[in-house]
Order: structure tokens, then sequence, then C-alpha cells
């Protein structure tokens, strides 16, 4: 008597399916049941309720993007925006949250509200330095006393006992710039005990402080001494002080890797970064205290001498005010260089920028006052070499105005793996997939694999594409055909059926934590 098929959901069949790993792809068939992956591969004996033709097509587990700024969409108050579309259209399924060191301690609450109100994509969370310190110390530059340390260190624990993934850090932003590395340590440690990872968007890029070299070394040494991985986020070589300098800094990873410290990093494939005018330009002493301060200094000739001294050498190392486009969208300067706008106003570039930061202090808002930026200070050969680093991943670093938000990942297949040959696409995969899974370790996702979670991307290699641009940073990318989140279809022959199917990725309760 002949064998009754196994009834599944949803069969992907004859696509080339690349499954995460370092394997080499293979032609065959993806069984979906419920939010599992049943089968990869062979041909098995199965009914589906829908059969998918992916003849052609590349069949890879769902992309994890490990540096996001995605709150425009999933805090929307509208369920249609909080598919999260954007990433969506890129074929990404999962997404960091709390990047930056701006991530809550307040972890369950937070996480359990957004995944409640319905997102499209699942989420990761970071306890984040930035709040942890402001709660504690405010906008001060200043060191904590015992007892501040101590609460800040509860912060953290409170934060990885909740479910968060580690510890982000931004040392380069205000007022996180203001903690020594001792304080970093201290309380990184709290992650450390606890099973999480130290992400870091480094003190300097660039030439501001320590300059890249010994921020690079800074973050190592965090690591080693807090006694956890070390990732570092959104890996560059900013300003024109540095260019050249990746290959470095890809040494002195290595050494670290060699003497025992895991370290990590992510990149995004794009010229330009993304930050705000004052972030970019402004001293960090000049920001002492927050908004407020920052006007009265502005308001004493002889301090804003000084600021704009500095402000110079900055705009230098940024590749002067040609280079700096300003992007939050809905502002009468959107979309113009600064040197642009200056000369529309007949101010030096310096007071113009000013102009525009002191709006954003006078009406503070989402916008920020439309400060946003996207600065082309990166050089393409520095891209090209820690793109092909055994321990790089892809990241977004996705934010409002920038094309990145909506266009990283098909930028990166499109120009470095299509176009210019800088990695082969098993590589653009993997760095997109199971290798960022395994920095995070995230549990069963990553990887097409039975018994993994359905997570998974069906896209066209020949249509895979970036529509998104620095003129129209918000199009959607093309070329993907179906997503499915947690086994639902997110994407159907390109389109998005609305399902809001993400969930919020916690951690197990690590040891150290009390209660159950």
């Amino acid at each position: 008597m002949a064998r009754a098929d196994e009834a599944v959901d949803v069969i992907i069949r004859g696509g080339t399916i690349h499954d995460g790993s370092t394997g080499k792809p293979v032609i065959g068939d993806v069984a979906i049941r419920g939010d599992r992956i049943v089968a990869v591969g062979r041909p098995g004996r199965y009914t589906a309720a829908r059969i998918i033709d992916a003849k052609g097509m590349i069949v890879a587990p769902g992309f994890i993007d490990p540096h996001t700024h995605a709150d425009s969409f999933l805090r929307s108050p509208d369920a249609v925006v909080r598919v999260n579309a954007a990433w969506l259209h890129q074929g990404v399924t999962t997404v960091m949250i709390g990047v930056d060191g701006y991530g809550t301690p307040d972890v369950a609450a937070d996480s359990g509200k957004l995944a409640g109100s319905g997102i499209g994509t699942n989420i990761v969370p970071f306890v984040g330095f930035g709040p942890v310190r402001q709660r504690v110390l405010g906008q001060d530059a200043r060191a904590p006393s015992a007892a501040e340390l101590g609460a800040m260190q509860a912060l953290v624990a409170k934060g990885m006992c909740e479910g968060a993934v580690g510890l982000s850090t931004g040392l380069f932003y205000a007022p996180q710039s203001f903690a020594t590395t001792d304080e970093v340590v201290a309380v990184a440690r709290e992650a450390a005990i606890r099973g999480g990872l130290y992400d870091t968007h480094q003190r300097d890029e660039s030439s501001y402080s320590i300059g890249l070299l010994g921020s690079v070394d800074e973050a190592i040494a965090i690591g080693r001494r807090a006694g956890m991985p070390v990732h570092f986020a959104h890996l560059k070589a900013l300003g024109v002080d540095v260019h050249g300098q990746a290959g470095a800094v890809i040494a002195a990873i290595d050494a670290a890797r060699r003497a025992g410290v895991d370290v990590t990093a992510d990149q995004y494939p794009w010229l330009a970064s993304g930050s705000s005018l004052d972030a970019s330009l402004l001293p960090r002493w000049a920001v002492d205290g927050g908004g407020a301060a920052l006007l009265k200094r502005l308001d004493d000739p002889a301090t804003l001498a000084r600021i704009r001294a500095e402000m110079q050498d900055n705009l230098r190392r940024r590749g002067g005010p040609g280079a700096l486009l300003l992007i939050a969208e809905g502002f009468p300067w959107s979309g113009k260089t600064l040197a642009a706008v200056a000369d529309e106003w007949k101010l030096d570039s310096r007071d113009a920028a000013l102009r525009i930061i002191r709006q954003g202090i006078a009406a503070p808002g989402a916008k920020v006052g439309g400060t946003a930026v996207a600065s082309f200070n990166m050089a393409q050969a520095d891209v090209d070499l820690l793109m092909q680093q055994p321990w790089m991943v892809t990241a977004s670093d996705g934010s409002d105005g920038h094309p990145r938000m909506f266009a990283t990942f098909p930028e990166k297949y499109a120009r470095y793996v299509r176009d210019r040959k800088v990695i082969g696409l098993p590589t653009f995969i993997r760095q997109s997939t199971g290798r960022t899974a395994d920095i995070y370790k995230l549990d069963r996702r990553g990887y097409l694999r039975p018994g993994y979670f359905a997570d998974v991307l069906v896209f066209d290699p020949a249509a895979y594409a970036p529509r998104a641009d620095y003129v129209r940073p918000r199009e959607l990318s093309v070329g993907v055909r179906q997503l499915f989140v947690n086994g639902a279809l997110a994407l159907d022959d390109g389109r998005a059926t609305g399902v809001a199917a993400g969930r919020a990725l916690l951690r197990p309760r690590p040891p150290g934590c009390a209660g159950p």
C-alpha cells in the first residue's frame, strides 16, 4: 500500500537554494508548514495548498538587518505603515532596534507593545547606553558617582534580563561621548555576564577625537576587558583624513581575533553616511547640557567664535559644504547641499548650518528641525576592502531621508555583486543571513533548515534592484517575488499582502537574573 503524501502549507519548487551557510547552492524545494520549515533540498512526498514555481529564482533565508532606525515605520499609528514595507521589499524579515546606544532599558514593555501592535518584520532589541546614562546623569558631561554607576549598571541588567541581545553604544553622540572607557566597561560588564554582545557606533570613525584607529582599539579593549564579543556598527573610514585606513582597521581587528576577542562588523554599501548637522559639525563640548545650553553658547560672541572655528575643521574633514546633502523631508532646504543653501541665504556655510540647528532646538520633534544630512565622505577602495572580510555582514543603518532605508540590500547586490563583482552571490547571501544570525545568536533564524522558522525569501536575480536614490530616497526596491515571515506571506508576486507577522525575538532569561 502506497504511503500517503504528507500535507504542508507551501512548497517552493525548483529554485536555486542558498541556505545561509557556506555550502554550495542546490536546486530543489523548500516545504513550509505553519511557521516552520519542514524540508529543504530534495523533492519529497508532499501535498501543498500552494506550490510556488521558483525555477530561475534564488531561494534564501529572509535577510537580517543588524542595524536599523526603523522607528518611523514600526512605531507608526498606521497599521499599514507598521508592516515595514521599506525592509520587506528588500527581502528583510528581521531588524535590530535600539542601535547607536538608543535602545530603551524597558525592553519587555517596549518589545511587547511593538509586537502586539502588529509589525511586518521581526525585531531584536538592544538595551542602549544613551537612555541608561540620560536617566541617571541627564545630558551632563561628567563622570558618575559610585551610586550613579550602580544605577546605570542596574538598568543594563534589567534590559538584558528582559531579553535584549546586548548593549549598544553610540560613543560619537552626546551625552554618550562624555563617558570614559572605564565607565563604558563597567556598564558593559552587566551585559557580558548575561551573555550579551557589545555593539558600538564607535567613538570616532574619522579624526574628531581619538581618531579612527584609536577608536577601533578602544572598542576592542572594551570587549576584552568586559569579557564579551565586540561588533562594530557601520564600520567605515569617514572623511578625508582617514581615507585609505581600512587596511589598518582590518589588521587591528584580525589581530584581536587571533588574540581571542570575538570581533565582527557590519557595513552599508553607500559612499555617503547619514547623520545630523549638529552631530557632524558641532564640537561635543558645545552640546554639554543639551539644546538649551547650546543656545546660550551660541548667543555668546566669544563662545560662538570658538564653535565656528571648530566647525570649520569639521567641515573640512567631511569634505566641505558641497559634500553635505540635506535630506530631511518637508523643508525649504530639502534635497540641497549645505553649500547651495548657504549661497541662497548669502551666509557662510557654518552660519547656514547653525540657523538650521537653531530651528531644530526651538521646534524639536520627529523631523528634528530638518537637520538630517547625507555626508559624502567615504572612499570606494575602503568600502570594497571592508566588504571582502570574513567577519563582515550587511546592515542598512536605515534612517529617514537616506536611500539606505529602502535600498541597502539590493544596492549591494546590484552594485557590488552583479556589476562590480567585489563579492560573489554566495558571500552576499551569507553576509545577509546565516553569518548575521550567528553573530547575534538568533534562535533558529538565518538558515533554511528543517525545524527552523520559516523566514524565507524568493527573489529574481535578474530583477532584484534598488529604486531609491539620494533624490528620491523613499522608492521601494523591486525583484522580491515572495517573502515569508514566520511562515506567513508578507510579499506575494512582489506585492505586499498587508500581513503583519513579525515577532519580538527576545533572548531567554539569562543566568544572573532574578525571578523564574
